[in-house]
């Protein structure tokens, strides 16, 4: 979690100046804030996160203190598939992610119906990914989230636009919980080959087998 530090600052006339320092991990600007109020000019201190939520000193070394105890360090691979003889759409994610100094990775499926072709399959799946995390009580992180569509990584990123109003809607709704869970995004297109995880998963869900597991990762795993 990075945030900026708000910093105002009374100079010896007793002029109050505020200072807004570069992003930093919220761990290392509560080291440096630390070294702020030691000078014992410090007014007020305040620190932005990246969705442009506020947080006092106690507020977020309480956060802190919670999200060591969550799901961190998260990077998610997802996939979709579609089958047109069936209708039927296939989604698959992998979530590797830390919690408690232990590394896990969770993998889940699942078939959906009313899904009109592939396209729409890799937004379901993202949307998916979404409700996993949401599980899984990930927020206020940064998430790197890696696939194969590239239309819908560029298109979540901004980089691309969307012209469809049925994209427009899964958009709107992954880009709404983004926000709810106050996730940092970042996003990775990779290749398929990249990607086999996650697109397995979504192949094993079409053919009917549903998977949801997690396991514990050894320093080989």
């Amino acid at each position: 979690m990075e945030v900026q530090i708000h910093w105002t600052y009374v100079t010896p006339n007793k002029q109050a100046v505020r200072l807004t320092s570069e992003w930093l991990e919220a761990k290392d600007a509560l080291a440096v804030a630390g070294d702020f109020e030691k000078t014992g000019r410090t007014k007020a201190l305040e620190f932005m996160d990246r969705n442009g939520t506020a947080w006092s000193k106690k507020e977020l070394g309480k956060l802190l203190e919670e999200i060591a105890a969550e799901p961190h360090e998260v990077v998610v691979y997802f996939d979709g598939g579609f089958d047109h003889q069936t209708s039927q759409g296939g989604v698959g994610a992998v979530v590797y992610y830390k919690q408690n100094d232990r590394r896990y990775r969770l993998r889940a499926n699942r078939r959906l119906s009313e899904i009109k072709s592939n396209n729409e399959a890799e937004y379901a799946a993202f949307w998916f990914v979404m409700q996993l995390l949401e599980e899984l009580g990930v927020h206020h992180l940064p998430v790197t989230f890696r696939g194969d569509s590239h239309v819908v990584l560029k298109q979540l990123s901004g980089d691309w636009p969307c012209f469809e109003d049925d994209y427009n809607a899964w958009l709107d709704r992954i880009e709404a919980k983004l926000r709810e869970l106050h996730i940092d995004p970042l996003y990775e297109p990779i290749s398929r080959k990249q990607n086999k995880e996650a697109d397995a998963l979504a192949r094993q869900a079409l053919a009917g087998q549903l998977i949801t597991s997690r396991m514990e990762l050894t320093e080989k795993g």
